[in-house]
């Protein structure tokens, strides 16, 4: 069955080549990028790979919260139903470490931005659907100051906290949607993979990008990931495992939701 789906951070590295193994499996496939020409050129390639005229592309910078919504409002106003999200943007090393928001912006890319999109997208889903949320293997117990955006935390840190933020509300809300909700799972598609972030951060080549594309693919498409909602997949040990304990702790968890929605509370309804 082909499946509708968007795909975040789509015009390079892992997101792009899910995208296109995707298309290739004959599935229509949304792109997300922030830059015009990069994304310009992903849905070429995806045109051409795929034969297929109707891919569409979207352009928001996710490190501005504003622009999120506005990304989840234009895809449903296209797609009032779609079948998976996968929320793969992320950053780790940048220039500047503050939003215009007055976030981290590792948070904002890596934990708020996809829960948006999440809850926008919830209904356009529906029980039938899937969210894939990318972690990584870097989780570190989650300050709440600094996700709010008070003090200044180094590369690795923001990083660390901000995927295991991302993994502590998908468990949340999985846990509150049950069987209402899409299927949610978080997943590591592997560590040092060729991606520019892996390049930029740790100045390596990483290693083969189709290891974290094909369980993206995997998790947005196959049985396998049928049950998998709240649950949490490591590409490094190729099973379904435990991520940092305090993911399984529901009153932190709970904590990491509530100062997101205060955070939303403030920052989007001064920007409508």
């Amino acid at each position: 069955m082909r499946k509708t789906i968007l795909i975040t951070g789509a015009t390079d590295g892992i997101g792009l080549n899910t995208a296109k193994r995707l298309a290739q499996l004959g599935h229509r496939v949304l792109l997300h990028g922030r830059s015009e020409s990069k994304l310009r050129q992903a849905r070429a390639d995806i045109q051409e790979i795929s034969n297929d005229e109707s891919v569409q592309s979207y352009l928001a910078d996710l490190s501005h919260l504003s622009q999120a919504e506005r990304l989840a409002g234009d895809v449903v106003a296209d797609h009032p139903n779609i079948d998976v999200l996968i929320n793969n943007a992320g950053v780790f090393a940048v220039n500047e470490s503050r939003t215009d928001d007055g976030l981290d912006v590792r948070f904002a890319v890596n934990t708020i931005a996809p829960y948006i999109l999440a809850k926008r997208l919830i209904p356009a889903l529906g029980s039938d659907g899937r969210i894939v949320n990318v972690s990584s293997a870097a989780q570190a117990p989650v300050n709440l100051s600094a996700l709010s955006g008070t003090g200044k935390l180094s590369d690795g840190d923001a990083y660390a906290q901000s995927k295991l933020a991302l993994i502590m509300w998908t468990n949340q809300m999985a846990a509150s949607l049950g069987n209402d909700g899409p299927m949610m799972v978080s997943v590591n598609p592997g560590s040092l993979l060729a991606s520019k972030m892996v390049k930029r951060a740790f100045g390596i080549d990483g290693k083969d990008l189709s290891i974290g594309s094909d369980i993206l693919v995997r998790a947005a498409t196959s049985q396998e990931f049928d049950k998998a909602s709240g649950r949490y997949y490591d590409n490094d040990s190729l099973r379904f495992g435990q991520p940092h304990h305090d993911a399984l702790n529901d009153e932190k968890s709970a904590a990491v939701v509530q100062t997101m929605d205060v955070i939303l509370d403030e920052i989007l309804a001064a920007s409508r």
